[in-house]
């Protein structure tokens, strides 16, 4: 079920991007809405499952060291990760450089699914609901600059959808073969990841710095949904 939903959405956003690719105002929003969802799970479910357990000192260092690697990605990926992709500079994003971006991202998100105690965990959660806003605009550059290009084939941008959907449950399959006492570094690094993006995306500037009740009401859903979550999550222990 876990390889299922990760995959699934991904396959969701895609599919969504590449049929409303053309209406960034609704990429924006589902940006906002995970964002929300994603800091929460970052504070209420990673953040404590890395500091409570055995011999958590120093684990600060690998927080740090997730949110300086997610920076080091924005690299290859230009931002894609929190929304920062327009159309009229397309040229400047590789598409090998964005594979290999999100690739790297994803993979090391799924690698802590491995030793997650309940299979519908908050976290897998984070996980997806990170997903679908990255690959509704994943899908709207690659598809959406395809249909400018009759002449091109098709394959890359599939292969690209292919490589970021099996991206996590490849890690987390790789995560099987690593002493569950890593555990929680490998939480902590994603918790850096998780919370970079999310804070971006947050706290980005408004436009003229007025206020964006939408904006507001989106992050307050999406806490909404991560408390509710957290709370439900609880009661099944």
């Amino acid at each position: 079920m876990t390889v299922f939903l990760l995959i699934l959405s991904v396959i969701t956003g895609v599919f969504l991007g590449k049929h409303f690719g053309k209406k960034e105002k609704l990429a924006k929003n589902l940006l906002i809405l995970s964002a929300g969802f994603l800091i929460t799970i970052c504070l209420n479910e990673v953040f404590p499952q890395v500091y409570t357990s055995a011999g958590s000192s120093n684990l600060g260092i690998f927080v740090i060291a997730g949110v300086l690697l997610q920076m080091i990605l924005e690299v290859l990926t230009k931002g894609f990760e929190h929304g920062h992709f327009h159309h009229h500079n397309e040229h400047h994003i590789l598409p090998v450089a964005l594979m290999v971006g999100l690739f790297i991202h994803a993979f090391i998100e799924g690698i802590p699914l491995a030793n997650e105690e309940h299979e519908m965990s908050p976290y897998l959660w984070g996980i997806v609901f990170h997903n679908l806003p990255i690959s509704f605009i994943l899908g709207a550059f690659l598809f959406n600059r395809k249909e400018e290009s009759k002449s091109s084939s098709s394959y890359p941008s599939i292969l690209i959808v292919a490589l970021f959907a099996l991206a996590s449950p490849m890690g987390m399959l790789l995560g099987n073969y690593f002493n569950p006492d890593l555990q929680p570094y490998f939480l902590a690094i994603v918790g850096g990841i998780f919370l970079h993006i999310s804070s971006v995306i947050i706290f980005e500037s408004n436009k003229n710095h007025n206020i964006d009740w939408l904006k507001i009401g989106l992050v307050v859903l999406g806490v909404s949904l991560a408390l509710s979550m957290h709370l439900f999550h609880n009661h099944s222990h």
